[in-house]
């Protein structure tokens, strides 16, 4: 099972909508961050094809400015 960990960054006066967005999303746990607009997302899917497709529904959202991996491993089941 990959679990990874990502800094998300949105668009300038975005962030309550990233937040929103993204908390909409199976497979993700949010933490924001109480003094920059900035938060810590961290995805744990079944399989490296959910990764991807949860990967793919994270860049889509339109409030997303900057995805950056921070870590990312693969759990054997």
């Amino acid at each position: 099972m990959p679990i990874k960990s990502y800094l998300a960054r949105p668009h300038d006066g975005k962030f309550s909508e990233l937040l929103n967005d993204l908390s909409h999303l199976n497979g993700c746990d949010i933490i924001p961050s109480t003094n920059q607009e900035i938060a810590v997302l961290v995805t744990d899917t079944l399989n490296e094809i959910e990764d991807n497709k949860l990967l793919t529904q994270i860049n889509a959202i339109g409030s997303l400015k900057m995805l950056s991996m921070v870590s990312g491993f693969d759990v054997d089941s």
